[in-house]
């Protein structure tokens, strides 16, 4: 049986994904289609559904679409012979070919989610989440696809100062739309607008998460978000730099839980009904993050300091202070996070170290 991938900590975090209790029945047989596939949160979901394939002896067929076979090979190297997976190249913003095989299940997860893009390439992350949703919402109703599943983010609730906290699924803050920060969520914003369109005049149906912080094995060091530079200090055996009063609060979720629950909406979410994707037990700032990795690894990390630096013109960090989210909603369904902060870092790092 091929190995779906060697790195330990991953494939405990596969095997406790399929040992969830989800009905993984309603997938035999199935083809599902995810776009983003080579990207943190989509490779996550092709390795857990090839897995369920491995331990079930389920018949799943994956076909992961990604524009960049180089993230393919750096994310999916070990399942590139698997027989069930077909990884095809092509930007999701450009319509899929007429000929394209059926699938019974969508997952739109591609979308450039880091702030490192929004100045660089704000075009780009406006038309993945836009065209590319138009695209694939065409194709499942050429296809008549069972579920689409949109990801769409936490930043969709935007400025949440004037917001009652935890954040629920029908609060909305304030987003400037001439603001170029804005370009990823409001296109996220019209992506799933677009799923209620879709369903409203095809019969389509759509659901749509929302995921807050995620971070897990596999994520890129350089992404600019400060969690993967404080996990790059760790890794490197650096001192942490704080480069800001870290008094900004996130809810961190790692990968493990949120597959758990992009799955679980998958399967159970309800026509044209929206899910946060978080683990607000997580809640934390950003330099209590520093202080728990550093104790966490003091061998490796002897200080945590708070250092000026030039910022990159291009990287736009998120103006929100606080957006700590509701996951009652989702909580119905039947999920909830179980993995701490403190564990969930272990993971990522050791993740790093051992591969």
């Amino acid at each position: 049986m091929l190995q779906v991938d060697p790195n330990p900590i991953v494939g405990s975090d596969l095997d406790e994904i399929a040992s969830c209790g989800l009905d993984w029945s309603l997938l035999n047989g199935a083809n599902i289609l995810i776009s983003g596939g080579s990207g943190l949160l989509g490779s996550y979901l092709v390795k857990s559904l090839l897995n369920l394939n491995k331990l079930y002896g389920l018949d799943i067929h994956v076909v992961c679409l990604s524009r960049n076979i180089e993230n393919v090979k750096k994310r999916l190297n070990s399942c590139l012979e698997n027989p069930r997976l077909d990884i095809v190249i092509h930007d999701i913003t450009i319509p899929l070919p007429g000929n394209f095989s059926r699938a019974e299940y969508v997952i739109h997860a591609a979308s450039q989610a880091s702030p490192k893009y929004y100045g660089k390439d704000p075009v780009g992350t406006l038309k993945a989440n836009t065209l590319g949703t138009s695209h694939l919402l065409d194709y499942c109703v050429s296809n008549n696809t069972r579920r689409f599943l949109f990801f769409s983010s936490g930043e969709i609730y935007g400025s949440t100062t004037n917001l009652d906290l935890p954040i629920s699924e029908i609060n909305y803050g304030y987003l400037d739309p001439i603001k170029v920060r804005s370009c990823y969520a409001e296109s996220k914003r019209i992506g799933e607008t677009m799923c209620a369109s879709w369903a409203q005049q095809f019969g389509l149906h759509t659901s749509v998460v929302r995921p807050f912080h995620t971070y897990g094995p596999g994520f890129d060091l350089d992404d600019g978000r400060v969690f993967a530079d404080f996990v790059k200090d760790v890794i490197l055996a650096q001192n942490i730099s704080l480069k800001s009063d870290g008094l900004a609060r996130r809810s961190f979720c790692y990968i493990s839980d949120a597959t758990r629950g992009f799955l679980t909406v998958l399967l159970n979410g309800l026509q044209g009904e929206a899910y946060n994707i978080a683990n607000p037990y997580s809640d934390v700032s950003i330099r209590e993050l520093a202080n728990i990795l550093q104790d966490l690894y003091p061998e490796r990390v002897k200080s945590v300091n708070f250092v000026n630096q030039p910022t990159d013109d291009t990287y736009m960090k998120s103006p929100i202070q606080y957006a700590t989210p509701s996951i009652e909603k989702i909580m119905n369904l039947g999920w909830q996070p179980v993995i701490g902060i403190k564990d969930g870092f272990s993971r990522t790092i050791e993740s790093f170290l051992c591969s």
